[in-house]
């Protein structure tokens, strides 16, 4: 089974190109993404609010299950 949709991964792949050129801007300040994670979530984000199917944001703990 598909972990992400279609949709997220043509965002992904559009701010890819943009971090790539350096266009590729983060949210409220503007600044410009110098990091390839940072430009995979801003990707995946986009596709959260289009309505892609992406799981839900990890929140770094670790959720192994015992």
């Amino acid at each position: 089974m598909a972990r992400y949709g279609k949709k997220a991964s043509e965002k992904v792949e559009k701010s890819m190109r943009e971090f790539k050129k350096g266009e590729l801007k983060s949210g409220k300040s503007g600044k410009t993404v110098k990091s390839r994670k940072q430009a995979i979530a801003i990707g995946l984000s986009q596709a959260r609010k289009a309505g892609g199917k992406v799981p839900k944001k990890s929140t770094g703990k670790s959720t192994k299950k015992r």
